[in-house]
């Protein structure tokens, strides 16, 4: 899948988890959804929250907030701006719950950092690089280890 591009730089959509902020790479989002009724999987891991049933495909939703180590509960009134990325990583769909959804962002290849050190040595961790805004971080996730089958 290519990178989509704006202007020469790579396009991404931003999210925030536990007022973390991460982003994925545009190319592999097939949708945004509000979260509706996710039925849960007996005996599925600690990190997906079930199956929904989207145009009649079930896709499986992971909770975003469990898939990168974060615990604590939802602040009180924010549960009208969650939602669900949907991923379609070569027609692999998985969703994951998503606190609140951010900008679409654009940098160059140049201004990404590599993971801070113990990250990347985990193999099923998501996160992929670092981009340093004025404001803080924003952490780029790989789709594929996300969504790993």
């Amino acid at each position: 899948m290519t990178q989509p591009q704006h202007d020469g730089h790579a396009a991404w959509l931003g999210f925030s988890l536990k007022g973390q902020r991460y982003a994925v790479s545009l190319a592999s989002v097939r949708e945004v959804i509000r979260p509706g009724d996710i039925t849960p999987v007996p005996g599925a891991p600690d990190d997906v929250l079930g199956v929904v049933n989207l145009r009649g495909q079930i896709v499986p939703v992971l909770d975003g907030r469990r898939r990168f180590g974060l615990d604590g509960t939802l602040e009180e009134g924010a549960e009208d701006a969650r939602r669900v990325i949907v991923f379609d990583d070569d027609g692999t769909v998985v969703g994951m719950r998503i606190d609140v959804i951010g900008d679409m962002l654009t940098f160059k290849p140049d201004d990404v950092a590599p993971p801070p050190p113990g990250r990347a040595e985990r193999r099923d961790d998501p996160v992929s690089g670092v981009l340093t805004r004025d404001d803080g971080f924003i952490a780029l996730v790989d789709v594929q280890k996300l969504c790993r089958a």
